[in-house]
């Protein structure tokens, strides 16, 4: 298998994790990138651009990256808060009246970042086609009764994340939040990444699809606990119903789905794009655009939720909008920040080491935090750094 790029020296072994990946861990068609102070020192790509086809992955090969994409939507809220737009402590019905309603008057913008809001689940979920409607899915959440009183616990928001932080981010600025990230992230960072997937660019975004580990790794499969494996199983539980908010799972490859503006699930990047934007996030990138202020990026990653989440059902931590390193994310230090996608793809930044990484593949796993292969080239970064 082809693999190609470039490898700073002394990060080597990162390389030699992603040749790995291809030849042990099964996947068809992958990138990672990594920034050290700014400057790429990681950039490679290898196997298929479609995860069922021949034709190669390109430098510029972008995939839907699902959950790592709240990564950026958080930033959106937090940077709206850095230039005073945007108050955290403030009841979200301050700026978005309509979400006063069934008991969430005293919601704070906060909770909503740190999934402390009390609405994972939509009593009636949305098709595809109404989750693609932002006017729909903020009348969906405004309407939600919270399942447990907001700001007293936490569980995931994995799919009305998409309504709760776009419809805040429109409320604020009369932006849709697809064109309001690619105007004051996206570019400035000069991140390869879209939120809103224009018919010009189409060309250069593979297909995704289920992979399975190959013959022989079984000792690499995430084995979930009998909770986490009774809760997925069980249609009624809080995990469930919260990844079936939109009903039923829209197909990822399909135009109309990566042409909508999903904040929770659909961006598209490269992992050079990913790894930039998290570089911007702790510092400048070439010379260039810093995002985060040291006081926006203390608040991004000082934790906020920790312990049980009521969704995912493993012990999670949350900053404002962004994983923390624990048990469910292994990031890279107790320093990073980050966010997953279910099943693959991974963004974060390390402020203390100056790095920044990110890792998109073609092929998704089943497992929602930890997967396998991005691991590898995590422990394979940490190899990497002085002692």
């Amino acid at each position: 298998m082809d693999v190609h790029g470039t490898v700073a020296e002394g990060f080597e072994p990162v390389g030699e994790a992603f040749v790995r990946n291809f030849e042990a861990l099964g996947d068809r068609g992958a990138a990672v990138a990594v920034y050290r102070d700014g400057h790429r020192v990681v950039d490679l790509w290898g196997g298929t651009r479609d995860v069922d086809g021949t034709a190669p992955w390109e430098r510029d090969t972008a995939q839907i990256v699902r959950s790592a994409t709240k990564g950026v939507a958080a930033a959106a809220l937090l940077l709206l808060h850095q230039r005073g737009e945007l108050d955290l402590d403030a009841p979200v019905g301050a700026y978005w009246p309509e979400y006063k309603a069934a008991g969430k008057e005293r919601t704070r913008v906060a909770d909503l970042l740190a999934h402390r809001a009390g609405v994972p689940v939509l009593d009636r979920p949305l098709s595809p086609a109404e989750a693609a409607d932002p006017d729909l899915g903020a009348a969906a959440v405004a309407a939600q009764t919270p399942v447990w009183e907001p700001g007293t616990a936490h569980g995931y928001h994995a799919q009305t994340y998409s309504w709760l932080t776009g419809e805040l981010v429109r409320r604020v600025t009369g932006v849709p939040v697809g064109a309001w990230i690619e105007a004051e992230i996206a570019e400035p960072a000069g991140a390869d990444f879209r939120l809103g997937l224009a018919p010009a660019q189409a060309h250069r975004v593979g297909r995704v699809g289920q992979i399975e580990p190959p013959a022989g790794a079984g000792s690499l499969r995430v084995r979930p606990t009998r909770a986490v494996a009774d809760a997925y199983a069980d249609p009624e539980s809080l995990t469930r119903r919260a990844f079936a908010a939109i009903t039923p799972l829209p197909d990822e490859n399909d135009p109309a789905y990566r042409a909508a503006a999903l904040p929770a699930s659909n961006g598209i990047a490269t992992a050079d794009g990913l790894a930039r934007f998290y570089a911007s996030l702790i510092g400048e990138v070439d010379g260039g655009t810093r995002l985060f202020t040291p006081q926006t990026m203390e608040l991004a990653r000082g934790e906020r939720s920790a312990g049980a989440d009521r969704v995912l059902v493993v012990g999670t931590r949350f900053g404002l909008g962004y994983m923390l390193h624990g048990a469910a994310s292994p990031l890279l230090s107790p320093t990073s920040f980050g966010h997953p996608g279910r099943g693959g793809a991974l963004g974060f930044a390390d402020p203390e080491s100056g790095l920044a990484f990110g890792y998109v593949t073609n092929g998704f796993r089943t497992s929602v935090t930890a997967d396998p292969r991005a691991q590898a080239l995590v422990r394979a970064v940490r190899e990497a750094l002085p002692r």
